[in-house]
């Protein structure tokens, strides 16, 4: 607690707080799970470092991993090394004590039994952890992070109150510096070049939709279950709905679909012209390349003409040599 002084106050609040997670913090996880949990069920389980920013954000820039062992058959069965946390704290804190511990991590990529017993340890060093979820084999679009706070829920019948995850908001974010690194990594990974080619970009905007339609499909989920009376009606959630509906934009009106059938037009005479010249340059490539193989050509008819002539030349004074040696010899014969 003596770690944390400024964070006593501060507490993750589900529908206010926003969880940003920084690319280190994903690079750690990955490199955690892949080396010492990938061939196992076990989970990789780690520290989160990080601070509180302007606007109630939590700011996640850095982690490191704690010796975690569990049974798979009896969930109250872990061990957390708290010595080597506290230890490796201690370093880290030497290098940035700026970065608090705020919670922890584990690879999931679902919530375990025994999740609640292990954000209760960690409150002997932060007293509300934050507990993001990160999913080291994503198979589907979307963020690989979900981020959890612990939260007392009270029963109706009287029964004492228990402990329960309840979701935060969570988003992906990065500094200058760490952009520029992971843009660098992502060329020698993927091999695509430079950034914001028009590949790249349809790929991105290809997973954006299908987050988008993963999102849609959550809400018509859950719209169906409330109409069926599977789910008690949760009237927070209606008024976040009403308010994406009252954003979405009349498609009706004249206007607006005029100023979209003039902009798609605009795009689409782009596309033709680009089209256009594009055959123009390869009609102008193709008659240079013509043009040039023919002059070639002549060129090299020329230069065998002109071998031609001097070998002719040359057989034409090898015979007249040949016949003024005759006639020498013939006029030396006749004299006396």
């Amino acid at each position: 607690r003596r770690y944390n002084r400024r964070a006593m106050s501060l507490k993750p609040v589900s529908g206010k707080t926003t969880v940003v997670v920084h690319p280190l913090v994903l690079l750690s996880v990955v490199d955690h799970y892949n080396r010492a949990c990938k061939a196992t069920r076990h989970r990789a389980v780690g520290v989160l470092l990080g601070s509180w920013k302007k606007g109630n954000i939590l700011d996640v820039a850095n982690s490191f991993a704690v010796p975690f062992e569990e049974d798979d058959k009896d969930p109250n069965v872990w061990f957390l090394d708290h010595d080597y946390l506290l230890s490796l704290f201690e370093m880290f804190r030497k290098v940035n004590a700026r970065e608090k511990i705020v919670g922890w991590y584990h690879s999931g990529p679902q919530l375990a039994a025994n999740d609640i017993k292990i954000n209760e340890v960690l409150k002997r060093f932060v007293p509300h952890p934050i507990l993001v979820v990160v999913d080291a084999q994503l198979q589907e679009q979307g963020l690989p992070t979900r981020a959890y706070v612990s939260v007392d829920e009270i029963h109706d019948d009287g029964t004492p109150a228990t402990q329960t995850f309840e979701h935060v908001a969570s988003e992906i974010g990065a500094e200058e510096a760490e952009e520029v690194g992971v843009e660098h990594l992502l060329r020698d990974i993927k091999d695509i070049g430079e950034a914001g080619t028009l590949g790249s970009h349809i790929q991105r905007l290809f997973a954006s939709l299908m987050s988008l339609q993963g999102h849609l499909q959550t809400i018509a989920s859950y719209v169906d279950s409330v109409a069926k009376g599977a789910l008690p009606i949760n009237h927070e959630i209606s008024y976040l709905l009403q308010e994406v509906f009252n954003l979405l934009p009349n498609l009706d009106l004249h206007d607006f679909v005029q100023s979209i059938s003039s902009k798609t037009s605009d795009e689409l005479l782009v596309v033709y012209l680009a089209s256009l010249i594009r055959a123009t340059i390869a009609l102008h490539n193709l008659i240079s390349n013509k043009v040039e193989l023919r002059q070639l050509e002549r060129k090299d008819e020329g230069d065998d003409d002109k071998k031609k002539d001097a070998k002719d030349k040359d057989a034409k004074d090898k015979d007249g040599a040949k016949d003024g040696a005759k006639d020498t010899d013939a006029a030396k014969e006749k004299k006396p």
